[in-house]
Protein backbone atom coordinates (compact mmCIF):
# COMPACT_ATOMS: atom_id res chain seq x y z
CA UNK A 1 0.00 0.00 0.00
CA UNK A 2 0.89 3.62 -0.74
CA UNK A 3 0.03 5.38 2.45
CA UNK A 4 1.54 8.88 0.86
CA UNK A 5 -1.61 8.14 -1.81
CA UNK A 6 -4.07 7.81 0.90
CA UNK A 7 -2.82 10.71 3.27
CA UNK A 8 -2.70 12.70 0.29
CA UNK A 9 -6.17 11.97 -0.50
CA UNK A 10 -7.45 12.72 2.81
CA UNK A 11 -5.86 16.17 2.71
CA UNK A 12 -7.04 17.26 -0.61
CA UNK A 13 -10.64 15.75 0.61
CA UNK A 14 -10.00 18.05 3.73
CA UNK A 15 -9.03 21.10 1.75
CA UNK A 16 -12.06 20.59 -0.79
CA UNK A 17 -14.58 20.47 1.82
CA UNK A 18 -13.07 23.49 3.60
CA UNK A 19 -12.76 21.81 6.64
CA UNK A 20 -9.45 22.67 6.30
CA UNK A 21 -7.46 25.71 4.44
CA UNK A 22 -4.13 26.17 2.88
CA UNK A 23 -2.75 27.50 5.70
CA UNK A 24 -3.56 24.02 8.16
CA UNK A 25 -2.18 21.35 5.14
CA UNK A 26 1.14 20.98 6.73
CA UNK A 27 -0.14 21.18 10.72
CA UNK A 28 -3.04 18.80 10.07
CA UNK A 29 -0.52 16.52 7.30
CA UNK A 30 2.15 16.20 10.32
CA UNK A 31 -0.74 15.60 12.97
CA UNK A 32 -1.61 12.61 10.87
CA UNK A 33 1.68 11.44 10.12
CA UNK A 34 2.16 11.64 13.98
CA UNK A 35 -0.88 9.17 14.63
CA UNK A 36 0.78 6.58 12.46
CA UNK A 37 3.88 6.41 13.59
CA UNK A 38 5.66 7.83 10.37
CA UNK A 39 8.13 10.21 10.42
CA UNK A 40 8.92 10.60 6.56
CA UNK A 41 6.38 11.60 3.83
CA UNK A 42 5.71 12.85 0.03
CA UNK A 43 2.87 14.41 -1.56
CA UNK A 44 1.59 12.41 -4.51
CA UNK A 45 -0.54 12.93 -7.52
CA UNK A 46 -4.22 11.89 -5.65
CA UNK A 47 -6.52 13.25 -8.19
CA UNK A 48 -8.30 9.96 -9.25
CA UNK A 49 -8.71 9.62 -5.24
CA UNK A 50 -11.83 7.26 -4.17
CA UNK A 51 -14.54 8.54 -1.65
CA UNK A 52 -13.68 8.97 1.55
CA UNK A 53 -14.88 5.76 3.19
CA UNK A 54 -12.35 4.53 0.84
CA UNK A 55 -9.89 6.61 1.89
CA UNK A 56 -9.98 6.22 5.75
CA UNK A 57 -10.39 2.36 5.09
CA UNK A 58 -7.34 2.11 3.57
CA UNK A 59 -5.65 4.15 6.61
CA UNK A 60 -7.35 1.94 8.98
CA UNK A 61 -5.87 -1.17 6.99
CA UNK A 62 -2.12 0.20 7.13
CA UNK A 63 -2.87 1.41 10.89
CA UNK A 64 -4.03 -2.19 11.54
CA UNK A 65 -0.95 -3.96 9.95
CA UNK A 66 1.15 -1.44 12.04
CA UNK A 67 -0.60 -2.83 15.13
CA UNK A 68 -2.31 0.48 15.91
CA UNK A 69 -5.60 -0.86 15.85
CA UNK A 70 -6.18 -3.52 18.56
CA UNK A 71 -8.58 -5.59 16.59
CA UNK A 72 -9.60 -5.17 12.92
CA UNK A 73 -13.46 -5.10 13.41
CA UNK A 74 -15.95 -2.07 12.81
CA UNK A 75 -15.93 -1.28 16.83
CA UNK A 76 -11.94 -0.65 16.94
CA UNK A 77 -11.71 0.61 13.15
CA UNK A 78 -14.25 3.30 13.88
CA UNK A 79 -12.58 4.41 16.96
CA UNK A 80 -9.47 5.06 14.96
CA UNK A 81 -10.72 6.71 12.16
CA UNK A 82 -12.82 9.05 14.28
CA UNK A 83 -9.74 9.65 15.96
CA UNK A 84 -8.28 10.93 12.08
CA UNK A 85 -11.12 12.77 11.56
CA UNK A 86 -10.78 14.92 14.56
CA UNK A 87 -7.67 16.25 13.01
CA UNK A 88 -9.56 17.73 10.35
CA UNK A 89 -12.14 19.11 12.28
CA UNK A 90 -12.38 22.48 13.44
CA UNK A 91 -11.86 23.58 16.94
CA UNK A 92 -15.57 24.08 18.71
CA UNK A 93 -15.17 27.81 19.15
CA UNK A 94 -14.32 28.16 15.63
CA UNK A 95 -17.44 26.01 14.50
CA UNK A 96 -19.53 28.01 16.94
CA UNK A 97 -17.97 31.73 15.70
CA UNK A 98 -18.74 30.51 12.02
CA UNK A 99 -22.20 29.37 12.93
CA UNK A 100 -23.52 32.64 14.85
CA UNK A 101 -21.54 34.79 11.83
CA UNK A 102 -24.20 32.60 9.72
CA UNK A 103 -27.13 32.93 11.77
CA UNK A 104 -27.55 37.13 11.63
CA UNK A 105 -27.45 35.96 7.62
CA UNK A 106 -29.74 33.20 7.96
CA UNK A 107 -31.23 30.46 10.71
CA UNK A 108 -31.09 28.58 7.14
CA UNK A 109 -27.50 29.27 6.68
CA UNK A 110 -26.15 28.90 9.55
CA UNK A 111 -27.78 25.38 9.84
CA UNK A 112 -26.44 24.65 6.11
CA UNK A 113 -23.08 24.99 7.02
CA UNK A 114 -23.32 23.05 9.90
CA UNK A 115 -25.25 20.14 8.99
CA UNK A 116 -22.64 20.13 5.92
CA UNK A 117 -19.59 20.13 8.46
CA UNK A 118 -21.15 17.09 10.42
CA UNK A 119 -21.15 15.19 7.02
CA UNK A 120 -17.57 16.26 5.64
CA UNK A 121 -16.38 15.51 9.11
CA UNK A 122 -17.46 12.05 8.99
CA UNK A 123 -19.54 12.17 12.24
CA UNK A 124 -22.40 11.16 10.07
CA UNK A 125 -20.91 8.57 7.88
CA UNK A 126 -22.96 9.19 4.48
CA UNK A 127 -21.94 5.93 3.32
CA UNK A 128 -23.65 3.84 5.91
CA UNK A 129 -26.56 6.04 5.77
CA UNK A 130 -26.97 5.32 1.94
CA UNK A 131 -26.94 1.63 3.04
CA UNK A 132 -30.57 2.14 4.50
CA UNK A 133 -33.47 0.78 2.94
CA UNK A 134 -36.51 3.33 2.36
CA UNK A 135 -39.32 3.34 0.98
CA UNK A 136 -42.70 5.18 1.23
CA UNK A 137 -46.64 2.97 1.12
CA UNK A 138 -50.09 4.65 0.70
CA UNK A 139 -52.60 4.72 3.97
CA UNK A 140 -55.62 6.54 4.66
CA UNK A 141 -53.26 8.37 6.28
CA UNK A 142 -51.11 9.71 4.11
CA UNK A 143 -47.85 8.63 2.81
CA UNK A 144 -46.24 6.75 5.29
CA UNK A 145 -42.11 6.46 5.44
CA UNK A 146 -40.23 3.09 6.21
CA UNK A 147 -36.88 2.73 6.82
CA UNK A 148 -34.58 -0.16 7.88
CA UNK A 149 -31.95 1.11 9.55
CA UNK A 150 -28.58 -0.68 8.48
CA UNK A 151 -26.67 2.59 9.36
CA UNK A 152 -26.17 1.49 12.99
CA UNK A 153 -23.16 -0.92 13.29
CA UNK A 154 -23.45 -4.16 15.63
CA UNK A 155 -20.37 -4.93 17.90
CA UNK A 156 -18.69 -8.03 17.13
CA UNK A 157 -18.76 -10.37 19.95
CA UNK A 158 -14.90 -9.68 20.85
CA UNK A 159 -16.00 -5.61 21.35
CA UNK A 160 -18.63 -7.15 23.52
CA UNK A 161 -16.40 -9.08 25.78
CA UNK A 162 -13.48 -6.35 25.50
CA UNK A 163 -15.97 -3.60 27.32
CA UNK A 164 -17.02 -6.04 29.95
CA UNK A 165 -13.63 -5.71 31.29
CA UNK A 166 -13.56 -1.70 31.01
CA UNK A 167 -13.73 -0.69 34.89
CA UNK A 168 -16.93 1.36 34.60
CA UNK A 169 -16.70 4.87 33.99
CA UNK A 170 -19.06 7.90 34.36
CA UNK A 171 -17.77 10.21 32.22
CA UNK A 172 -19.25 11.00 30.10
CA UNK A 173 -22.36 10.49 31.98
CA UNK A 174 -24.01 9.32 28.93
CA UNK A 175 -23.86 9.71 25.44
CA UNK A 176 -26.25 13.18 24.84
CA UNK A 177 -23.83 14.76 27.40
CA UNK A 178 -21.90 17.81 26.32
CA UNK A 179 -18.95 16.14 27.57
CA UNK A 180 -19.02 14.13 24.59
CA UNK A 181 -17.52 16.85 22.58
CA UNK A 182 -14.18 15.49 21.39
CA UNK A 183 -14.12 12.23 23.55
CA UNK A 184 -11.90 9.65 22.85
CA UNK A 185 -14.08 7.01 22.97
CA UNK A 186 -13.50 3.15 23.92
CA UNK A 187 -15.23 -0.20 22.74
CA UNK A 188 -18.44 0.10 24.62
CA UNK A 189 -18.67 4.08 24.50
CA UNK A 190 -18.72 5.87 20.75
CA UNK A 191 -15.84 8.23 19.36
CA UNK A 192 -16.88 11.91 19.79
CA UNK A 193 -13.35 13.54 18.83
CA UNK A 194 -15.20 15.12 15.10
CA UNK A 195 -18.76 15.59 17.05
CA UNK A 196 -19.18 19.60 17.25
CA UNK A 197 -22.42 21.27 19.03
CA UNK A 198 -23.77 24.75 18.88
CA UNK A 199 -24.57 26.13 22.53
CA UNK A 200 -28.07 28.40 22.13
CA UNK A 201 -31.02 29.54 24.76
CA UNK A 202 -33.92 27.39 25.12
CA UNK A 203 -36.35 28.95 26.73
CA UNK A 204 -34.10 30.64 29.29
CA UNK A 205 -31.31 27.67 29.78
CA UNK A 206 -28.66 26.29 28.32
CA UNK A 207 -29.02 24.00 25.96
CA UNK A 208 -26.84 22.53 22.28
CA UNK A 209 -27.66 21.85 19.05
CA UNK A 210 -26.19 18.36 17.25
CA UNK A 211 -27.16 16.50 14.32
CA UNK A 212 -27.81 12.85 15.41
CA UNK A 213 -25.08 10.25 13.21
CA UNK A 214 -27.67 8.29 12.23
CA UNK A 215 -29.89 10.66 10.16
CA UNK A 216 -32.78 8.75 9.98
CA UNK A 217 -34.78 11.95 7.68
CA UNK A 218 -33.20 15.11 6.56
CA UNK A 219 -31.18 17.13 8.80
CA UNK A 220 -32.05 15.43 11.82
CA UNK A 221 -31.09 17.38 14.59
CA UNK A 222 -30.95 16.51 18.43
CA UNK A 223 -31.10 19.46 21.18
CA UNK A 224 -29.88 18.72 24.45
CA UNK A 225 -29.45 20.32 27.54
CA UNK A 226 -26.43 21.08 28.85
CA UNK A 227 -27.05 19.17 32.03
CA UNK A 228 -27.65 15.52 32.62
CA UNK A 229 -30.99 15.63 33.58
CA UNK A 230 -34.07 12.97 33.46
CA UNK A 231 -36.49 13.53 30.65
CA UNK A 232 -39.58 15.13 32.20
CA UNK A 233 -42.79 16.79 30.04
CA UNK A 234 -44.37 19.57 31.34
CA UNK A 235 -45.09 23.29 31.14
CA UNK A 236 -41.46 24.70 30.31
CA UNK A 237 -41.22 21.77 27.31
CA UNK A 238 -43.91 23.29 25.51
CA UNK A 239 -41.99 26.82 26.12
CA UNK A 240 -38.94 25.17 24.92
CA UNK A 241 -40.32 23.89 21.91
CA UNK A 242 -41.48 26.99 20.93
CA UNK A 243 -38.88 28.63 21.68
CA UNK A 244 -36.78 26.45 19.36
CA UNK A 245 -39.09 26.91 16.26
CA UNK A 246 -38.53 30.26 16.95
CA UNK A 247 -35.17 30.33 16.89
CA UNK A 248 -34.95 28.26 13.91
CA UNK A 249 -38.68 28.51 12.31
CA UNK A 250 -37.34 26.12 9.25
CA UNK A 251 -36.59 23.31 11.14
CA UNK A 252 -39.52 20.99 13.19
CA UNK A 253 -38.86 20.17 17.10
CA UNK A 254 -40.78 17.45 19.27
CA UNK A 255 -39.54 15.35 22.44
CA UNK A 256 -40.01 12.09 23.44
CA UNK A 257 -42.47 11.10 26.14
CA UNK A 258 -41.10 10.85 29.73
CA UNK A 259 -42.44 7.09 30.75
CA UNK A 260 -40.66 3.82 30.36
CA UNK A 261 -42.30 1.99 27.36
CA UNK A 262 -43.56 5.19 25.34
CA UNK A 263 -40.84 7.07 25.86
CA UNK A 264 -37.38 7.29 24.17
CA UNK A 265 -34.50 4.86 24.43
CA UNK A 266 -32.95 7.36 26.41
CA UNK A 267 -34.75 9.03 29.43
CA UNK A 268 -31.90 9.83 31.03
CA UNK A 269 -30.89 13.24 29.76
CA UNK A 270 -33.70 16.30 29.06
CA UNK A 271 -33.09 16.26 25.20
CA UNK A 272 -35.75 16.53 21.80
CA UNK A 273 -35.27 16.04 18.21
CA UNK A 274 -35.85 18.06 15.47
CA UNK A 275 -35.24 18.54 11.58
CA UNK A 276 -36.23 19.65 8.16
CA UNK A 277 -38.41 17.32 6.98
CA UNK A 278 -42.27 16.69 6.45
CA UNK A 279 -43.60 13.57 8.16
CA UNK A 280 -46.92 12.24 7.02
CA UNK A 281 -48.82 13.46 10.77
CA UNK A 282 -47.83 17.20 10.04
CA UNK A 283 -49.98 16.96 6.61
CA UNK A 284 -52.44 14.83 8.25
CA UNK A 285 -56.42 17.08 8.13
CA UNK A 286 -58.02 17.92 11.19
CA UNK A 287 -61.30 16.24 10.91
CA UNK A 288 -63.21 17.92 14.40
CA UNK A 289 -62.70 21.60 15.18
CA UNK A 290 -63.02 21.67 18.64
CA UNK A 291 -62.60 24.94 21.40
CA UNK A 292 -60.99 25.22 24.71
CA UNK A 293 -62.82 27.24 26.69
CA UNK A 294 -60.44 30.64 28.38
CA UNK A 295 -58.53 29.73 24.76
CA UNK A 296 -61.25 30.52 22.10
CA UNK A 297 -58.26 32.53 20.45
CA UNK A 298 -56.24 29.31 19.99
CA UNK A 299 -57.48 27.31 17.08
CA UNK A 300 -57.66 23.67 18.15
CA UNK A 301 -58.81 20.07 16.43
CA UNK A 302 -58.30 16.36 16.12
CA UNK A 303 -56.27 15.64 13.76
CA UNK A 304 -56.98 12.78 11.60
CA UNK A 305 -54.30 10.10 12.30
CA UNK A 306 -54.19 6.05 13.76
CA UNK A 307 -53.04 7.67 17.22
CA UNK A 308 -54.68 10.57 19.68
CA UNK A 309 -53.34 13.82 18.40
CA UNK A 310 -54.76 17.29 19.33
CA UNK A 311 -53.63 20.21 17.52
CA UNK A 312 -52.94 23.90 18.67
CA UNK A 313 -52.32 27.27 15.93
CA UNK A 314 -51.61 30.12 17.08
CA UNK A 315 -49.30 33.31 16.46
CA UNK A 316 -49.24 34.02 20.32
CA UNK A 317 -46.40 31.10 22.10
CA UNK A 318 -47.56 32.59 25.84
CA UNK A 319 -51.24 31.67 25.46
CA UNK A 320 -49.99 28.15 23.40
CA UNK A 321 -47.73 26.79 26.40
CA UNK A 322 -50.40 28.07 28.55
CA UNK A 323 -53.06 25.75 26.95
CA UNK A 324 -50.75 22.94 26.16
CA UNK A 325 -49.89 22.82 30.19
CA UNK A 326 -53.85 22.71 30.67
CA UNK A 327 -54.32 19.68 28.70
CA UNK A 328 -51.13 17.84 29.95
CA UNK A 329 -52.38 18.82 34.01
CA UNK A 330 -55.85 17.19 32.70
CA UNK A 331 -54.16 14.21 31.06
CA UNK A 332 -51.84 13.12 33.54
CA UNK A 333 -54.86 12.51 36.24
CA UNK A 334 -57.43 11.54 33.26
CA UNK A 335 -58.82 7.84 33.80
CA UNK A 336 -61.43 6.53 31.67
CA UNK A 337 -62.21 2.43 32.77
CA UNK A 338 -64.36 1.74 29.57
CA UNK A 339 -61.60 3.50 27.62
CA UNK A 340 -59.07 1.01 29.42
CA UNK A 341 -57.40 4.23 30.51
CA UNK A 342 -55.88 4.90 33.47
CA UNK A 343 -54.10 7.67 35.47
CA UNK A 344 -51.97 5.51 37.44
CA UNK A 345 -51.80 2.08 39.09
CA UNK A 346 -50.66 1.24 42.24
CA UNK A 347 -48.78 4.64 42.18
CA UNK A 348 -47.16 4.58 38.98
CA UNK A 349 -48.21 6.84 36.79
CA UNK A 350 -49.23 5.77 33.45
CA UNK A 351 -50.76 9.04 31.11
CA UNK A 352 -48.29 11.49 29.63
CA UNK A 353 -48.03 13.35 26.05
CA UNK A 354 -45.34 13.56 23.21
CA UNK A 355 -45.31 17.00 21.77
CA UNK A 356 -44.35 18.14 18.25
CA UNK A 357 -43.91 21.83 17.25
CA UNK A 358 -43.40 23.68 14.06
CA UNK A 359 -44.33 26.88 12.04
CA UNK A 360 -46.77 27.72 9.75
CA UNK A 361 -45.66 30.78 8.13
CA UNK A 362 -46.06 33.15 11.14
CA UNK A 363 -48.54 30.79 12.96
CA UNK A 364 -46.88 28.30 15.98
CA UNK A 365 -48.52 25.03 15.56
CA UNK A 366 -47.89 22.19 18.56
CA UNK A 367 -49.62 18.60 17.96
CA UNK A 368 -50.43 16.93 21.52
CA UNK A 369 -50.38 13.29 21.08
CA UNK A 370 -51.69 11.14 24.31
CA UNK A 371 -49.68 8.40 25.66
CA UNK A 372 -50.32 6.27 27.93
CA UNK A 373 -48.06 3.05 29.19
CA UNK A 374 -50.10 0.68 31.16
CA UNK A 375 -49.22 -3.26 31.02
CA UNK A 376 -51.36 -6.34 31.34
CA UNK A 377 -50.96 -9.95 31.60
CA UNK A 378 -52.03 -10.14 28.10
CA UNK A 379 -49.68 -7.15 27.04
CA UNK A 380 -47.40 -6.96 29.17
CA UNK A 381 -45.26 -4.97 27.16
CA UNK A 382 -48.01 -2.24 27.30
CA UNK A 383 -51.61 -1.93 26.06
CA UNK A 384 -51.12 0.92 23.78
CA UNK A 385 -47.65 -0.66 22.42
CA UNK A 386 -47.18 -2.87 18.82
CA UNK A 387 -48.96 -5.78 19.92
CA UNK A 388 -47.77 -9.41 19.74
CA UNK A 389 -49.10 -10.25 16.33
CA UNK A 390 -47.07 -7.11 15.35
CA UNK A 391 -43.97 -8.49 16.68
CA UNK A 392 -42.49 -10.35 13.46
CA UNK A 393 -41.66 -6.60 11.79
CA UNK A 394 -41.84 -4.07 14.84
CA UNK A 395 -41.50 -4.84 18.76
CA UNK A 396 -39.22 -1.80 19.95
CA UNK A 397 -41.20 1.26 21.53
CA UNK A 398 -42.95 3.52 19.47
CA UNK A 399 -40.85 7.12 19.83
CA UNK A 400 -41.35 10.45 18.29
CA UNK A 401 -39.92 9.57 15.16
CA UNK A 402 -42.70 6.39 14.65
CA UNK A 403 -45.32 8.75 16.32
CA UNK A 404 -44.54 10.98 13.15
CA UNK A 405 -45.21 8.60 10.66
CA UNK A 406 -41.78 7.12 10.04
CA UNK A 407 -41.10 3.20 11.23
CA UNK A 408 -37.39 2.58 11.95
CA UNK A 409 -37.34 -1.19 11.72
CA UNK A 410 -34.42 -4.04 12.39
CA UNK A 411 -31.90 -4.31 10.57
CA UNK A 412 -32.72 -7.59 10.17
CA UNK A 413 -35.87 -6.94 7.82
CA UNK A 414 -32.96 -6.25 5.16
CA UNK A 415 -31.79 -10.54 4.89
CA UNK A 416 -35.96 -11.98 5.81
CA UNK A 417 -37.81 -9.40 3.07
CA UNK A 418 -34.90 -11.28 0.13
CA UNK A 419 -35.90 -14.49 2.28
CA UNK A 420 -39.36 -14.41 2.06
CA UNK A 421 -39.71 -13.28 -1.91
CA UNK A 422 -37.66 -16.14 -2.50
CA UNK A 423 -40.00 -18.42 -0.75
CA UNK A 424 -42.57 -17.16 -1.81
CA UNK A 425 -41.68 -17.25 -5.58
CA UNK A 426 -40.28 -20.94 -4.72
CA UNK A 427 -43.62 -21.74 -3.50
CA UNK A 428 -41.77 -23.33 -0.21
CA UNK A 429 -43.59 -22.69 3.03
CA UNK A 430 -42.16 -20.26 5.34
CA UNK A 431 -42.03 -22.23 8.56
CA UNK A 432 -39.47 -24.52 6.60
CA UNK A 433 -37.01 -21.25 6.20
CA UNK A 434 -35.91 -20.55 9.69
CA UNK A 435 -35.14 -16.69 9.41
CA UNK A 436 -38.78 -16.18 8.05
CA UNK A 437 -40.88 -18.90 10.15
CA UNK A 438 -42.02 -15.80 12.64
CA UNK A 439 -43.85 -14.32 9.38
CA UNK A 440 -45.76 -17.25 8.42
CA UNK A 441 -48.91 -16.42 10.17
CA UNK A 442 -48.62 -12.93 8.83
CA UNK A 443 -48.06 -13.97 5.32
CA UNK A 444 -50.63 -15.81 5.39
CA UNK A 445 -53.49 -13.03 6.17
CA UNK A 446 -52.63 -11.86 3.28
CA UNK A 447 -51.25 -13.98 0.79
CA UNK A 448 -54.73 -14.39 -0.97
CA UNK A 449 -54.91 -11.14 -1.59
CA UNK A 450 -52.45 -11.14 -4.67
CA UNK A 451 -50.72 -12.75 -7.47
CA UNK A 452 -47.23 -13.16 -6.82
CA UNK A 453 -44.39 -12.24 -9.23
CA UNK A 454 -41.03 -11.91 -9.53
CA UNK A 455 -41.44 -7.79 -10.60
CA UNK A 456 -43.80 -7.34 -8.25
CA UNK A 457 -42.82 -9.75 -4.83
CA UNK A 458 -40.39 -7.23 -3.19
CA UNK A 459 -43.17 -4.87 -3.61
CA UNK A 460 -45.75 -6.40 -2.62
CA UNK A 461 -43.77 -7.04 0.92
CA UNK A 462 -42.78 -3.78 1.25
CA UNK A 463 -46.35 -2.49 1.05
CA UNK A 464 -47.84 -4.93 3.38
CA UNK A 465 -44.69 -4.33 5.95
CA UNK A 466 -46.18 -0.65 5.66
CA UNK A 467 -49.68 -1.67 6.32
CA UNK A 468 -48.72 -3.49 9.40
CA UNK A 469 -46.66 -0.35 10.54
CA UNK A 470 -49.80 1.54 10.22
CA UNK A 471 -51.55 -1.41 12.62
CA UNK A 472 -48.76 -0.57 15.23
CA UNK A 473 -49.28 2.97 15.19
CA UNK A 474 -53.29 1.76 15.99
CA UNK A 475 -51.93 -0.29 18.86
CA UNK A 476 -50.32 2.89 19.89
CA UNK A 477 -53.54 5.11 19.71
CA UNK A 478 -55.13 5.79 23.07
CA UNK A 479 -58.22 6.70 21.75
CA UNK A 480 -58.88 4.31 18.52
CA UNK A 481 -59.41 6.04 15.03
CA UNK A 482 -63.29 4.43 14.95
CA UNK A 483 -66.21 5.79 16.29
CA UNK A 484 -66.12 4.57 19.82
CA UNK A 485 -62.76 6.13 20.46
CA UNK A 486 -64.13 9.69 18.71
CA UNK A 487 -66.65 9.47 21.21
CA UNK A 488 -63.87 8.48 24.45
CA UNK A 489 -61.50 11.47 22.57
CA UNK A 490 -64.48 13.67 23.31
CA UNK A 491 -65.00 12.91 26.28
CA UNK A 492 -61.54 13.46 27.37
CA UNK A 493 -61.46 17.12 25.70
CA UNK A 494 -64.84 17.81 27.43
CA UNK A 495 -62.85 16.93 31.01
CA UNK A 496 -60.54 19.49 30.04
CA UNK A 497 -63.23 21.92 29.63
CA UNK A 498 -64.71 21.24 33.00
Amino acid sequence: MNINYYITALVDYAKRTRLISELDEAYCTNRLLELLGLCDFERVDATDAPELAEILGAICDFAYERGLIENNSVVYRDLFDTKVMGIFTARPSEVISTFEALYKTSPEAATDYFYALSCDSNYIRRDRIRRDLKWRVDSEYGEIDITVNLSKPEKDPKAIAAAKLLPQSGYPKCLLCHENEGYEGSVSKPARQNLRQIPFDMAGTPWYLQYSPYVYYNEHCIALSSIHTPMKIDRSSFAKLLGFVTHFPHYFIGSNADLPIVGGSILSHDHMQGGRYTFAMENAPVYKTIAFAGFEDIKAGLVKWPMSVIRLSSTDKERMVELADKILVAWRGYTDADAFVFAETDGEPHNTITPIARRRGELYELDLVLRNNITTEENPLGVFHPHAEHHNIKKENIGLIEVMGLAVLPARLKGEIADMCEAILARRDFAEVESIAKHKQWFLRFADKYNFTEDNVEGIIKTEIGNTFVGVLRDAGVFKDDECGRAHFMKFIDSVNV
